[in-house]
C-alpha cells in the first residue's frame, strides 16, 4: 500500500476533525462498492491517504468506523422513511413499500444491518456502542411515530414491524446480493439457483402480509 508524498499529520482540532471525516467516508466509499466483509482498516487507511499505523489516533478498530456509519444509516432511513409518510394515509402494501424503496436507496446500510449485531457490536467499547444504540432507539422512535401516524397500527405493532424489518431485510439483502463465486455457480447449474430473491418485492410481500396479519388482529 502506497501513500500520497503530501501526507501531514493533523494537528489541529479542525484538521484531525477533517482526518476523521475522511476516513468514514473511505469506509463508506470501499463498503459501497466492494461490500462491507472485505472492508479492511488497511484499505481504509489507503483509501483515505493516511498511514495505516495513524488511523488509531482517530478510531480504536473497522468496527467503530462501519459502526459510524451503521448509525448514519439509522438516521437517515428514519428520516427519509417520516418524510415519505408524511401527511399520508396508507394501506398496508403503501407502508411496506415505503419501508422497502428507502432501504433499497440505502445499499450500504443495507448491507450493514447483517455486521452489527454479528461484530460491529461485539467489538467496539461500552461508550462506543452504547452512543449507537441511543441513536438506533430515536431512529426506530422517529419510525414508530411515521408508521402509528399514517397506517393503522397501534405504537406496539409499529415497533414490532420496524423490527421485523430490520430483521428480514438483513438477510434479504445479502441473499439478493450473492458473493461472485455463488453467482458464476448460478449461472452455469440454474438448479442450484432456486432461491432466487428478489430483494425488493420479497420484502414488500412479507412486509405488508405482516401489518395485515397485525391490522387483523386489532
Amino acid at each position: 500500500m502506497t501513500y500520497p508524498d503530501t501526507f501531514q499529520r493533523a494537528y489541529s482540532r479542525h484538521h484531525k476533525e477533517q482526518r476523521a471525516a475522511d476516513l468514514m467516508e473511505a469506509a463508506r466509499v470501499l463498503g459501497t462498492r466492494e461490500g462491507v466483509r472485505a472492508v479492511t482498516l488497511t484499505a481504509i487507511a489507503g483509501h483515505a491517504g493516511v498511514h495505516a499505523s495513524a488511523v488509531r489516533r482517530y478510531y480504536s478498530s473497522r468496527e467503530e468506523i462501519l459502526l459510524g456509519l451503521a448509525e448514519e444509516g439509522y438516521r437517515d432511513w428514519s428520516e427519509d422513511v417520516a418524510a415519505r409518510l408524511a401527511d399520508r394515509q396508507v394501506d398496508s402494501e403503501g407502508l411496506a413499500r415505503a419501508l422497502t424503496a428507502s432501504l433499497a436507496a440505502r445499499p450500504l446500510f443495507c448491507d450493514l444491518l447483517t455486521h452489527v449485531p454479528l461484530n460491529l457490536e461485539r467489538e467496539v467499547t461500552y461508550e462506543r456502542v452504547h452512543a449507537f444504540k441511543t441513536v438506533a432507539l430515536a431512529s426506530v422512535e422517529i419510525l414508530v411515530t411515521a408508521i402509528t401516524s399514517a397506517a393503522a397500527l397501534d405504537k406496539a405493532q409499529a415497533g414490532d414491524l420496524v423490527i421485523a424489518v430490520i430483521a428480514m431485510a438483513a438477510p434479504l439483502w445479502q441473499a439478493a446480493h450473492p458473493a461472485e463465486t455463488l453467482t458464476r455457480l448460478y449461472t452455469q447449474e440454474p438448479a442450484l439457483a432456486h432461491l432466487g430473491i428478489a430483494f425488493e418485492p420479497t420484502l414488500i410481500r412479507l412486509t405488508s402480509a405482516l401489518a395485515d396479519g397485525m391490522i387483523r388482529q386489532s
